[in-house]
Protein backbone atom coordinates (compact mmCIF):
# COMPACT_ATOMS: atom_id res chain seq x y z
CA UNK A 1 0.00 0.00 0.00
CA UNK A 2 1.09 3.31 -0.98
CA UNK A 3 0.19 6.91 -0.19
CA UNK A 4 -0.91 9.55 -2.42
CA UNK A 5 -2.12 13.31 -2.12
CA UNK A 6 -4.66 13.77 -4.89
CA UNK A 7 -5.06 17.71 -5.65
CA UNK A 8 -8.20 18.67 -6.77
CA UNK A 9 -9.61 15.12 -6.24
CA UNK A 10 -13.29 16.21 -5.89
CA UNK A 11 -13.43 17.28 -9.49
CA UNK A 12 -14.70 15.61 -12.22
CA UNK A 13 -11.27 13.27 -12.98
CA UNK A 14 -9.72 13.93 -9.86
CA UNK A 15 -12.42 12.18 -8.30
CA UNK A 16 -12.55 9.22 -10.13
CA UNK A 17 -8.74 8.75 -10.13
CA UNK A 18 -9.53 8.92 -6.40
CA UNK A 19 -11.49 6.22 -6.03
CA UNK A 20 -9.32 3.96 -8.16
CA UNK A 21 -6.32 4.32 -5.68
CA UNK A 22 -8.76 3.77 -3.07
CA UNK A 23 -10.22 0.51 -4.80
CA UNK A 24 -6.30 -0.48 -5.16
CA UNK A 25 -6.02 -0.07 -1.54
CA UNK A 26 -3.81 2.60 -1.48
CA UNK A 27 -4.35 5.32 1.23
CA UNK A 28 -5.57 8.51 -0.36
CA UNK A 29 -5.97 12.30 0.71
CA UNK A 30 -7.95 14.66 -1.38
CA UNK A 31 -6.89 18.09 -1.72
CA UNK A 32 -9.39 20.70 -2.92
CA UNK A 33 -10.77 24.29 -2.62
CA UNK A 34 -14.12 23.12 -3.81
CA UNK A 35 -14.20 25.94 -6.07
CA UNK A 36 -15.39 23.51 -8.90
CA UNK A 37 -15.10 20.68 -7.28
CA UNK A 38 -17.91 18.72 -5.12
CA UNK A 39 -17.35 17.75 -1.63
CA UNK A 40 -20.01 14.70 -2.00
CA UNK A 41 -17.47 13.30 -5.28
CA UNK A 42 -14.60 12.51 -3.13
CA UNK A 43 -14.65 8.56 -2.46
CA UNK A 44 -15.34 7.11 0.49
CA UNK A 45 -12.22 5.91 2.22
CA UNK A 46 -10.04 9.06 1.14
CA UNK A 47 -9.08 11.50 3.43
CA UNK A 48 -10.48 15.27 2.83
CA UNK A 49 -8.79 18.27 3.16
CA UNK A 50 -10.35 21.86 1.82
CA UNK A 51 -7.26 24.09 1.40
CA UNK A 52 -5.53 25.16 -1.66
CA UNK A 53 -2.58 23.79 -3.42
CA UNK A 54 -0.92 27.06 -2.78
CA UNK A 55 -0.42 26.18 1.13
CA UNK A 56 0.32 22.45 -0.14
CA UNK A 57 3.57 22.67 2.62
CA UNK A 58 0.92 22.28 5.14
CA UNK A 59 0.04 19.04 4.66
CA UNK A 60 3.23 16.91 2.24
CA UNK A 61 4.98 15.81 4.36
CA UNK A 62 7.71 12.47 3.26
CA UNK A 63 4.91 9.98 4.79
CA UNK A 64 3.30 10.39 0.85
CA UNK A 65 4.91 8.27 -1.88
CA UNK A 66 3.53 10.54 -4.59
CA UNK A 67 1.11 13.59 -5.59
CA UNK A 68 -1.65 13.43 -8.45
CA UNK A 69 -2.14 16.81 -9.91
CA UNK A 70 -5.83 17.56 -10.52
CA UNK A 71 -6.35 21.13 -9.44
CA UNK A 72 -6.66 23.86 -11.96
CA UNK A 73 -9.45 25.29 -13.90
CA UNK A 74 -10.06 24.64 -17.39
CA UNK A 75 -12.24 26.80 -19.19
CA UNK A 76 -11.25 28.23 -22.47
CA UNK A 77 -13.50 30.54 -22.56
CA UNK A 78 -12.88 31.74 -19.19
CA UNK A 79 -9.50 31.52 -19.95
CA UNK A 80 -9.30 34.21 -22.35
CA UNK A 81 -11.32 36.28 -20.79
CA UNK A 82 -9.62 36.31 -17.39
CA UNK A 83 -5.96 34.94 -18.10
CA UNK A 84 -4.68 36.27 -14.82
CA UNK A 85 -7.00 33.43 -12.74
CA UNK A 86 -5.08 31.32 -15.03
CA UNK A 87 -1.61 32.29 -14.64
CA UNK A 88 -2.42 32.73 -10.82
CA UNK A 89 -3.65 29.34 -9.92
CA UNK A 90 -2.36 26.53 -12.65
CA UNK A 91 1.18 28.00 -13.21
CA UNK A 92 1.09 29.61 -9.99
CA UNK A 93 -0.18 26.92 -7.58
CA UNK A 94 2.03 24.25 -9.19
CA UNK A 95 4.96 26.20 -8.65
CA UNK A 96 4.08 26.17 -4.85
CA UNK A 97 2.89 22.43 -5.20
CA UNK A 98 6.52 21.51 -6.88
CA UNK A 99 8.41 23.65 -4.06
CA UNK A 100 6.16 21.79 -1.44
CA UNK A 101 7.40 18.09 -2.66
CA UNK A 102 10.98 19.32 -2.88
CA UNK A 103 10.98 20.24 0.70
CA UNK A 104 8.79 17.04 2.03
CA UNK A 105 11.27 14.83 -0.24
CA UNK A 106 8.50 13.28 -2.53
CA UNK A 107 10.12 12.75 -5.60
CA UNK A 108 7.13 11.38 -7.72
CA UNK A 109 4.15 13.10 -9.70
CA UNK A 110 2.20 12.69 -11.98
CA UNK A 111 0.51 15.66 -13.91
CA UNK A 112 -3.56 16.23 -15.77
CA UNK A 113 -2.32 17.90 -18.80
CA UNK A 114 -4.39 18.36 -21.98
CA UNK A 115 -3.99 18.33 -25.52
CA UNK A 116 -5.22 22.11 -25.69
CA UNK A 117 -1.45 22.63 -25.63
CA UNK A 118 -1.08 21.23 -29.57
CA UNK A 119 -3.23 23.86 -30.28
CA UNK A 120 -4.14 23.82 -34.39
CA UNK A 121 -2.61 20.50 -35.22
CA UNK A 122 -0.54 19.92 -37.91
CA UNK A 123 -1.24 16.02 -38.52
CA UNK A 124 -3.50 13.88 -37.21
CA UNK A 125 -3.35 11.34 -35.15
CA UNK A 126 -1.60 13.91 -33.37
CA UNK A 127 2.05 12.63 -31.16
CA UNK A 128 4.07 13.77 -27.98
CA UNK A 129 6.80 15.15 -30.75
CA UNK A 130 4.15 17.38 -32.49
CA UNK A 131 4.42 20.84 -32.35
CA UNK A 132 3.01 22.65 -29.19
CA UNK A 133 1.47 26.17 -29.79
CA UNK A 134 -1.76 26.43 -27.64
CA UNK A 135 -4.32 28.81 -28.79
CA UNK A 136 -6.06 29.60 -25.30
CA UNK A 137 -4.42 30.86 -21.71
CA UNK A 138 -5.69 27.91 -20.25
CA UNK A 139 -3.75 25.62 -22.77
CA UNK A 140 -0.51 28.13 -22.23
CA UNK A 141 -0.83 27.55 -18.62
CA UNK A 142 -0.58 23.58 -18.89
CA UNK A 143 1.99 24.05 -21.20
CA UNK A 144 4.48 26.12 -18.63
CA UNK A 145 3.65 23.43 -16.17
CA UNK A 146 4.92 20.81 -18.21
CA UNK A 147 7.91 22.70 -18.60
CA UNK A 148 7.98 23.67 -14.92
CA UNK A 149 7.82 19.86 -14.05
CA UNK A 150 10.14 19.07 -17.33
CA UNK A 151 13.23 21.35 -15.34
CA UNK A 152 12.47 19.74 -12.30
CA UNK A 153 13.45 16.29 -13.34
CA UNK A 154 16.11 17.69 -14.72
CA UNK A 155 17.42 19.72 -11.65
CA UNK A 156 16.21 17.61 -8.64
CA UNK A 157 15.83 13.99 -9.97
CA UNK A 158 12.14 14.39 -9.64
CA UNK A 159 10.02 11.51 -11.50
CA UNK A 160 7.35 13.05 -13.30
CA UNK A 161 4.71 11.70 -15.83
CA UNK A 162 2.75 14.34 -17.64
CA UNK A 163 -0.93 12.79 -19.01
CA UNK A 164 -2.34 14.90 -21.95
CA UNK A 165 -6.09 14.05 -22.18
CA UNK A 166 -8.53 14.50 -25.52
CA UNK A 167 -11.71 14.34 -24.97
CA UNK A 168 -12.64 12.68 -21.44
CA UNK A 169 -16.10 11.62 -20.92
CA UNK A 170 -18.54 9.05 -19.32
CA UNK A 171 -19.22 8.63 -15.73
CA UNK A 172 -17.62 6.13 -12.37
CA UNK A 173 -19.72 5.68 -9.95
CA UNK A 174 -21.15 8.59 -8.18
CA UNK A 175 -18.42 10.17 -10.16
CA UNK A 176 -19.33 12.51 -13.49
CA UNK A 177 -18.97 15.82 -15.31
CA UNK A 178 -20.50 18.80 -13.78
CA UNK A 179 -19.37 21.95 -15.16
CA UNK A 180 -20.36 25.32 -14.69
CA UNK A 181 -20.82 26.82 -17.54
CA UNK A 182 -20.81 23.07 -19.13
CA UNK A 183 -19.37 23.37 -22.41
CA UNK A 184 -18.45 19.64 -23.46
CA UNK A 185 -20.49 18.35 -25.41
CA UNK A 186 -21.59 14.92 -24.28
CA UNK A 187 -23.34 16.57 -21.20
CA UNK A 188 -24.65 19.39 -23.09
CA UNK A 189 -26.57 16.81 -25.72
CA UNK A 190 -27.84 14.99 -22.52
CA UNK A 191 -29.23 18.20 -21.14
CA UNK A 192 -31.24 17.94 -23.97
CA UNK A 193 -32.58 14.64 -23.24
CA UNK A 194 -33.47 15.94 -20.06
CA UNK A 195 -35.28 18.59 -20.84
CA UNK A 196 -33.28 21.67 -19.43
CA UNK A 197 -32.47 22.73 -23.22
CA UNK A 198 -34.44 23.17 -26.21
CA UNK A 199 -31.68 22.18 -28.41
CA UNK A 200 -27.60 21.39 -29.74
CA UNK A 201 -26.31 23.78 -31.71
CA UNK A 202 -24.12 22.60 -34.11
CA UNK A 203 -20.78 24.95 -34.99
CA UNK A 204 -19.85 24.12 -38.47
CA UNK A 205 -21.55 21.18 -40.87
CA UNK A 206 -19.31 22.22 -43.66
CA UNK A 207 -16.20 21.05 -42.33
CA UNK A 208 -14.14 18.45 -44.44
CA UNK A 209 -15.08 15.50 -42.79
CA UNK A 210 -17.43 12.55 -43.26
CA UNK A 211 -20.46 14.54 -42.18
CA UNK A 212 -19.47 18.09 -42.12
CA UNK A 213 -19.32 18.19 -38.42
CA UNK A 214 -16.04 18.17 -36.45
CA UNK A 215 -14.72 14.72 -35.18
CA UNK A 216 -12.67 14.38 -31.95
CA UNK A 217 -11.34 11.60 -29.73
CA UNK A 218 -13.44 10.48 -26.78
CA UNK A 219 -11.97 8.43 -24.02
CA UNK A 220 -13.66 7.00 -20.64
CA UNK A 221 -12.89 8.59 -18.13
CA UNK A 222 -12.37 5.11 -16.34
CA UNK A 223 -9.91 4.28 -18.79
CA UNK A 224 -8.50 7.70 -18.31
CA UNK A 225 -7.77 6.55 -14.03
CA UNK A 226 -6.72 3.61 -14.96
CA UNK A 227 -3.63 5.12 -17.13
CA UNK A 228 -2.61 6.99 -14.38
CA UNK A 229 -2.09 4.50 -11.57
CA UNK A 230 -0.09 2.70 -14.37
CA UNK A 231 2.06 6.01 -14.41
CA UNK A 232 2.80 5.85 -10.86
CA UNK A 233 4.58 2.37 -11.60
CA UNK A 234 6.26 4.06 -14.79
CA UNK A 235 7.67 7.39 -13.21
CA UNK A 236 11.63 7.31 -13.43
CA UNK A 237 13.76 9.78 -11.39
CA UNK A 238 14.65 12.30 -13.71
CA UNK A 239 12.38 11.92 -16.81
CA UNK A 240 9.68 13.49 -17.60
CA UNK A 241 7.47 11.47 -19.61
CA UNK A 242 4.94 12.82 -21.50
CA UNK A 243 2.04 10.46 -23.00
CA UNK A 244 -1.09 11.48 -24.93
CA UNK A 245 -4.59 9.93 -23.61
CA UNK A 246 -6.55 8.57 -26.20
CA UNK A 247 -8.87 6.24 -28.02
CA UNK A 248 -6.82 6.97 -31.22
CA UNK A 249 -9.76 7.24 -33.14
CA UNK A 250 -12.85 10.35 -33.94
CA UNK A 251 -16.60 10.68 -33.75
CA UNK A 252 -18.19 13.37 -35.34
CA UNK A 253 -20.34 15.69 -33.63
CA UNK A 254 -23.62 13.96 -35.53
CA UNK A 255 -22.42 11.08 -34.44
CA UNK A 256 -22.46 11.48 -30.72
CA UNK A 257 -25.92 13.19 -31.23
CA UNK A 258 -27.25 10.57 -32.96
CA UNK A 259 -25.98 7.82 -30.14
CA UNK A 260 -27.06 9.96 -27.11
CA UNK A 261 -30.80 9.27 -29.20
CA UNK A 262 -30.40 5.76 -28.93
CA UNK A 263 -29.08 5.79 -25.75
CA UNK A 264 -31.60 7.64 -24.22
CA UNK A 265 -34.57 7.08 -26.19
CA UNK A 266 -34.76 10.93 -27.12
CA UNK A 267 -35.56 12.90 -29.51
CA UNK A 268 -32.35 15.82 -30.26
CA UNK A 269 -33.44 18.41 -31.73
CA UNK A 270 -30.40 20.44 -33.62
CA UNK A 271 -29.73 23.78 -34.54
CA UNK A 272 -26.98 24.42 -37.19
CA UNK A 273 -24.43 27.30 -36.70
CA UNK A 274 -21.72 28.66 -37.97
CA UNK A 275 -18.00 27.31 -37.36
CA UNK A 276 -16.74 28.67 -33.78
CA UNK A 277 -13.31 30.39 -34.21
CA UNK A 278 -9.87 28.12 -33.58
CA UNK A 279 -12.02 24.30 -33.85
CA UNK A 280 -10.30 22.41 -35.62
CA UNK A 281 -11.90 19.95 -38.10
CA UNK A 282 -10.25 16.71 -36.63
CA UNK A 283 -8.63 15.86 -33.41
CA UNK A 284 -7.59 12.40 -32.84
CA UNK A 285 -4.72 11.34 -30.59
CA UNK A 286 -2.44 8.84 -31.02
CA UNK A 287 -2.03 7.04 -27.92
CA UNK A 288 0.81 4.96 -29.01
CA UNK A 289 3.16 5.99 -26.25
CA UNK A 290 1.22 5.55 -23.61
CA UNK A 291 0.41 1.86 -24.47
CA UNK A 292 4.40 1.27 -24.89
CA UNK A 293 5.24 3.01 -21.73
CA UNK A 294 2.61 2.60 -19.63
CA UNK A 295 0.97 -0.94 -20.77
CA UNK A 296 -1.71 1.21 -21.17
CA UNK A 297 -5.15 0.16 -23.42
CA UNK A 298 -8.35 1.58 -23.42
CA UNK A 299 -10.83 -0.64 -22.59
CA UNK A 300 -14.61 1.42 -22.69
CA UNK A 301 -13.79 2.69 -26.57
CA UNK A 302 -17.55 2.16 -27.42
CA UNK A 303 -19.08 5.66 -27.57
CA UNK A 304 -22.29 4.07 -26.75
CA UNK A 305 -20.45 2.66 -23.64
CA UNK A 306 -19.75 6.51 -22.59
CA UNK A 307 -22.64 7.96 -23.33
CA UNK A 308 -24.48 5.32 -21.05
CA UNK A 309 -22.34 5.75 -18.00
CA UNK A 310 -22.67 9.75 -18.89
CA UNK A 311 -26.71 9.40 -18.70
CA UNK A 312 -26.91 6.92 -15.73
CA UNK A 313 -24.99 9.86 -13.72
CA UNK A 314 -26.90 12.45 -15.17
CA UNK A 315 -30.24 11.27 -14.26
CA UNK A 316 -28.82 9.99 -10.71
CA UNK A 317 -28.22 13.66 -10.29
CA UNK A 318 -31.29 15.43 -11.50
CA UNK A 319 -32.99 12.86 -8.77
CA UNK A 320 -30.56 13.94 -6.56
CA UNK A 321 -31.43 17.80 -6.99
CA UNK A 322 -35.02 17.07 -7.00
Amino acid sequence: MSKYLVTGGAGYVGSVVAAHLVEAGHEVTVLDDLSTGFREAVPAGAEFIEGRIQDAAKWLDPSFDAVLHFAAFSQVGESVVNPEKYWSNNVGGTMALLSAMREADVRTLVFSSTAATYGEPVSTPITETDPTAPTSPYGASKLAVDHMIAGECTAHGLAAVSLRYFNVAGAYGSCGERHEPESHLIPLVLQVALGERESISIYGDDYPTPDGTCVRDYIHVADLAEAHLLALDAATAGEHLVCNLGNGNGFSVREVVETVRKVTGHPIPEVVAGRRGGDPAVLVASAARARERLGWQPARADLAKIVADAWAFARRTEHAGE
